[in-house]
C-alpha cells in the first residue's frame, strides 16, 4: 500500500512512527507547506518525495491512499481532493468543521466507493477497546462517562510547542473524540445535548473553556468539561462508570476505579492506538471493506456537534 502523508507536523509524525510497524505501509511522499522542514522529516523518515501541494502529490500514478494531518479546515475539501484523484483517503479527525461539509465528504465517498475514514482514535486505543469488547460480550453496561480534556493553550502551539498556522477548536475536534466514543461505546443514540461555553479568546476567538453533557435513547449520560486554560497535567482522561466496576483510561493505558493498572496490552497487535488506527485503515482498502470509523459510521458525532454549536450560537 503506498501512501501520501499530507502535513509533517506532530500528527503527521505519529503517523510516520505508526506505519513503520506495518508491512504493507510504504510512504512514498510527504506534503508540506514549508519545503526545508518537510524535507527534514523525509529524510528522518526515508520519504522518497517531497511536495508542498497536495494536487502534486496525488499525481503519483503508483500512490494508492492519502492520510491527512493538515488544519483542521482544510479536512473535508482535501478528503474530497483525494477521492475524486482516485484515491482511498484517511483523515485526521475532525473530517470537518461543519456538518454540512462532513455530509459532502460522505456524499463523495458513496459516489466514488473508496474507503474513506476518519481518525477517531478512541475507537483504536487498547484501553477503550478493552472495555468495548467488555461491553459487547454482555459484561457490563455503562451508566456514566465522566471525561475531561485539558489542555494550557493560551497560545496557538501546536502538540510540539511549534506555531500552528490555524486555530484549534474545543467542540469541533476535542469534544468530537468523546462524543463519537460516547455513541460507540454505548451502542446508542444521543437523544439529549446540552453545553456551555466560557468566555472566547480576544486574539484566537475560540471558546477556551466549554462544559456538555449528552444522554442516550437507553438514559446513559456523558459529563465532558474541556479546556485550553489548564495549567496541570495535559491529556483526555476517562472515568467509564458502569453497573460491573469502573475504568479510568488515559490513551492506550487502563486503570480500575482504584487505580490497579489494567494489562491491555493482548488486546490488539500494537499498544499505540494510531498505528491501530492506519492498521485498520490499510486492511479496510485491502479488503475490500468498510473501515470501522468510516466517515458514515462517524457522521452522528457531527450531528450532535452541530446541535451543540446551534445551541451555543443561539445562547
Amino acid at each position: 500500500m503506498k501512501i501520501i502523508i499530507a502535513g509533517p507536523g506532530a500528527f503527521g509524525i505519529k503517523h510516520l512512527d505508526g506505519l513503520k510497524n506495518i508491512d504493507d505501509a510504504d510512504v512514498i511522499a510527504l506534503v508540506g507547506r514549508e519545503p526545508e522542514r518537510t524535507q527534514s522529516v523525509a529524510d528522518e523518515y526515508g520519504v522518497p518525495n517531497v511536495f508542498t501541494d497536495l494536487e502534486d502529490a496525488l499525481r503519483l500514478d503508483e500512490a494508492d491512499a492519502a492520510i491527512l494531518c493538515t488544519p483542521t479546515q482544510m479536512h473535508a475539501a482535501q478528503a474530497i481532493q483525494c477521492m475524486r484523484a482516485g484515491k482511498h483517503v484517511e483523515v485526521e479527525i475532525p473530517v470537518a468543521d461543519s456538518l454540512a461539509d462532513a455530509e459532502d465528504v460522505h456524499r463523495v465517498q458513496q459516489e466514488t466507493g473508496l474507503v474513506c475514514m476518519v481518525g477517531h482514535t478512541r475507537r483504536y486505543n487498547p484501553s477503550h477497546q478493552y472495555v468495548h469488547n467488555r461491553i459487547s460480550a454482555g459484561e457490563l453496561s455503562i451508566q456514566q462517562m465522566d471525561v475531561e480534556t485539558y489542555f494550557f493553550r493560551r497560545t496557538n502551539m501546536n502538540a510540539m510547542g511549534q506555531p500552528r498556522s490555524w486555530t484549534d477548536h474545543l467542540l469541533w475536534h476535542h469534544a468530537a473524540h468523546t462524543v463519537d466514543l460516547f455513541q460507540h461505546q454505548t451502542g446508542e443514540a444521543v437523544v439529549t445535548a446540552n453545553a456551555i461555553q466560557g468566555p472566547k479568546h480576544p486574539e484566537l476567538n475560540i471558546a477556551m473553556d466549554m462544559s456538555i453533557q449528552l444522554k442516550t435513547t437507553g438514559g446513559k449520560i456523558l459529563t465532558l468539561s474541556l479546556s485550553f486554560n489548564n495549567d496541570g497535567p495535559l491529556g483526555t482522561f476517562f472515568r467509564y462508570i458502569c453497573d460491573n466496576g469502573t475504568f479510568i483510561a488515559s490513551y492506550d493505558d487502563l486503570e480500575d476505579g482504584y487505580g490497579n493498572p489494567i494489562d491491555v496490552s493482548g488486546v490488539d497487535v500494537s499498544m499505540n492506538g494510531i498505528e491501530l488506527q492506519d492498521r485498520e485503515f490499510i486492511a479496510a482498502i485491502l479488503e475490500g471493506r468498510e473501515p470501522k470509523s468510516s466517515v458514515a459510521n462517524v457522521l452522528p458525532c457531527y450531528q450532535v456537534l452541530h446541535d451543540l454549536e446551534t445551541q451555543l450560537e443561539s445562547s
